[in-house]
């Protein structure tokens, strides 16, 4: 197996793509009654991981747009554990090193240290600050100079509502992310990006191991295949409630039974 040579080769997502698939692997296979309801394919272990993997896929390609002048990495790995950074950007206008969120459906509330999610609250703060702290560290002990770095929170939400306080982070959602970054004024030269990113594409820049072997496409074919089955299992739980409603109010008391037979066989064989 050939092991890719520099971070760029990182997929967003992927430690959290590769959690999701542990907890996934422990889903007892479903019988052909649940395909056929369209049971969830997702256990709720991996939920949470699964959200978190598209939060990170949808901030990637807002990142894509930035422009060739910018250098992107994603889940890169820190420290001497399985901990990863969301994303790394590196450009004329800074550095930078992302954490995303994925509480769609929910309202967000940040002011100050403070995030708060449906009126809960969380660290996502002080681990984004962190973080930020971290990622200076090690870029600086590689560059053999102080680097800044600025830490912000991309939050997908229903709702994004700040308090008096300032956020101790800047905190913006996924499709306001690209104009913030380009809009800041230039903090570094052509060729001091240009060194930057060679550093930071450097395995050993952030991790105690320069060669990472867990790295492969595997994981992001596997979650890509657990995506398309989620969705077919979507498809089937809207194509059975349309059958019940049909079957009540369309057909027949009498031709009901011979009506449920032949929609249970066709959906049976398409899942088979």
């Amino acid at each position: 197996m050939s092991v890719p040579l520099t971070l760029r080769a990182r997929k967003p997502g992927y430690a959290v793509m590769q959690r999701c698939l542990e907890l996934q692997a422990a889903a007892p296979a479903r019988s052909s009654w649940q395909r056929f309801r369209g049971v969830d394919v997702l256990v709720p272990e991996a939920r949470s991981w699964y959200k978190g993997a598209l939060g990170e896929r949808r901030v990637a390609a807002v990142l894509d747009e930035l422009g060739p002048e910018f250098m992107v990495l994603h889940a890169v790995p820190v420290g001497s554990g399985a901990s990863d950074i969301d994303h790394v950007v590196i450009g004329p206008t800074g550095v930078f090193c992302i954490n995303t969120k994925n509480h769609a459906d929910h309202t967000v509330w940040v002011g100050g240290r403070t995030l708060m999610v449906n009126g809960q609250r969380t660290p996502h703060v002080h681990r984004a600050l962190d973080e930020g702290a971290q990622t200076s560290r090690l870029l600086s002990a590689a560059a053999g100079s102080d680097v800044a770095v600025q830490p912000l929170l991309v939050i997908e939400s229903a709702s994004l509502r700040f308090g008096k306080k300032l956020p101790a982070v800047v905190t913006l959602r996924p499709q306001d992310l690209g104009r913030w970054i380009c809009g800041l004024e230039r903090a570094w030269s052509d060729e001091a990006t240009r060194y930057l990113a060679m550093i930071a594409e450097e395995r050993a820049t952030w991790h105690v191991e320069s060669l990472v072997i867990t790295d492969t496409l595997r994981h992001v074919q596997r979650f890509e295949r657990l995506e398309r089955d989620i969705a077919q299992a979507a498809a089937q739980r809207r194509f059975f409630r349309k059958a019940v409603v049909l079957g009540v109010l369309a057909v027949p008391a009498g031709g009901l039974l011979g009506y449920w037979w032949a929609v249970a066989a066709e959906a049976l064989q398409n899942a088979a």
